[in-house]
């Protein structure tokens, strides 16, 4: 079942790639400018470990739903939800809610996502953690945007995208 509500962003290399040793592959301040923008006042969803990554710990000014299997575990700032069952319900009477990481969370709601919000690097990035491979013809472009990082040295695009 799809769930409209349920909404992906994540930045993604050309072959997939999201992360190694629980880092992010690369950084592009606008991207994380826009993360924010599209984010804030809605409720993020993600794994223990992309919460430890973060350096500040929870986002402000954001409902953070952090998935564990450890019922004992809690952390500051942030509701705790056992499965992935308990995060969609946790968020069932929201507008949308943002799934942010890590690579077993986006695998487990990639297939009930309604909308990707996706920063494309047209790079291959040697990597640890991938996005699953993502069909495109099961989504409608809802719009796009291409930029070129001289800092970086590639470019990318930002995808808005809406399941068919």
């Amino acid at each position: 079942m799809i769930h409209h509500n349920i909404s992906i962003i994540v930045a993604i290399a050309q072959n997939f790639a999201i992360g190694k040793n629980n880092d992010l592959l690369f950084h592009l301040p606008n991207d994380l400018k826009r993360f924010r923008q599209i984010t804030t006042g809605h409720p993020v969803i993600m794994g223990r470990n992309t919460l430890l990554s973060l350096p500040k710990g929870a986002l402000p000014n954001r409902r953070n739903i952090v998935i564990t299997d450890n019922p004992e575990e809690k952390f500051d700032r942030c509701e705790m939800a056992s499965s992935i069952e308990e995060a969609v319900e946790a968020v069932k009477n929201e507008k949308e809610a943002f799934i942010i990481g890590g690579g077993m969370i986006y695998r487990q709601f990639y297939p009930i996502a309604g909308k990707l919000y996706l920063t494309l690097v047209h790079r291959d990035f040697d990597a640890d953690v991938f996005f699953p491979e993502i069909d495109y013809s099961e989504w409608e472009e809802l719009s796009r945007e291409d930029h070129s990082d001289e800092k970086n040295g590639f470019d990318f695009s930002y995808l808005d995208l809406k399941r068919k």
